[in-house]
């Protein structure tokens, strides 16, 4: 019971706990001032709000009354057609309680559903459009069938900009006591990439350990290497020094626990940054695309960044 007012407690209930998404706060707060809004569906990679709007559009429509007239169901759970049939079709053929002429029925990571499920649930969208709306949360629309796409409103949440992600590291901060440095603030956008989930995430384990959160510390929660470690062992590379990246590289990933897959991503970030002419960057850009593809098809992740670095040492004594 207390573990339950705990989490209601904080629960996302107004608009402005929105971050970084004005522009689909503002078209969906029109929807629900006006107590009428079709279909939605919120598509957008994970940590980004999609989650939290549809929570405050329900305590927003039913105030007191939204654990009643709102259902929310994960979808990669319960994603079988069975589930579609029984407990989606009960809730949606119900009447709502006040004065909101419908319910909501919340399908979170919706792309999860089945196809034959999918099919069963247009059908519902549209026979029980008179008492129920649906919002469905996905992060790739691509997965959700045309036929549920043409029912719904879509909206694109993207990842939250560095301006939004400071401002909530600024609010965390002043909330649990906690001093953040200029140089921590940038390590937290670099580690979450835009999802305020993982910034939350890393904040918390961060302060277990010293309430004066550090770039140091960070990186060493998240287990990943700082940017300027991988632009060294590149600019090694580039250099002409294939030994010493090598053993650069090496001793970066064990020191951090660095899988070959972890290091390619953070490689494709650090590119663009390395002091080199634009085509090299591009030509590096689409060798790192090879070495990703082949470590995802199962190839040794050593020799595969092996490889990488050697091309870069090829390139760089052109």
């Amino acid at each position: 019971m207390v573990e339950s007012i705990w989490i209601e407690k904080y629960r996302p209930k107004e608009w402005t706990e929105i971050k970084g998404q004005q522009a689909i706060v503002d078209r969906v707060k029109a929807f629900v001032d006006s107590k009428n809004m079709p279909h939605l569906l919120f598509a957008g990679p994970a940590g980004v709000g999609k989650s939290t709007t549809a929570l405050v559009i329900a305590k927003k429509l039913y105030g007191d009354n939204w654990r009643q007239n709102f259902l929310e169901m994960n979808a990669s759970d319960e994603r079988k057609l069975e589930v579609v049939r029984t407990k989606i079709k009960d809730f949606a053929r119900t009447r709502p309680i006040g004065d909101v002429p419908f319910k909501i029925i919340f399908l979170d990571e919706s792309d999860a559903l089945t196809k034959d499920a999918q099919h069963a649930l247009r059908r519902i969208m549209e026979n029980y459009t008179s008492t129920t709306r649906f919002i469905m949360s996905c992060n790739y629309s691509s997965k959700i069938i045309d036929p549920i796409q043409s029912r719904c409103a879509i909206f694109r949440f993207k990842p939250l900009s560095k301006e939004a992600i400071f401002e909530l590291i600024d609010h965390i901060a002043n909330r649990e006591s906690l001093e953040v440095e200029e140089k921590a603030k940038e390590a937290l956008y670099y580690v979450s990439n835009g999802d305020c989930r993982k910034l939350e995430n890393t904040m918390q384990s961060c302060a277990v350990i010293s309430l004066k959160i550090t770039e140091d510390v960070i990186y060493s929660i998240v287990s990943a290497a700082k940017p300027q470690e991988i632009k060294d062992v590149l600019s090694v590379a580039y250099n002409g020094d294939f030994i010493t990246s090598r053993k650069k590289l090496i001793d970066t990933m064990l020191e951090h626990g660095l899988s070959g897959y972890d290091v390619v991503k953070q490689i494709s970030s650090v590119i663009l940054d390395l002091n080199i002419p634009e085509k090299k960057k591009l030509d590096l850009i689409h060798r790192v695309g090879e070495a990703e593809f082949r470590l995802v098809e199962g190839s040794d992740e050593y020799v595969q960044l092996e490889a990488f670095l050697a091309y870069i040492s090829l390139i760089g004594k052109e």
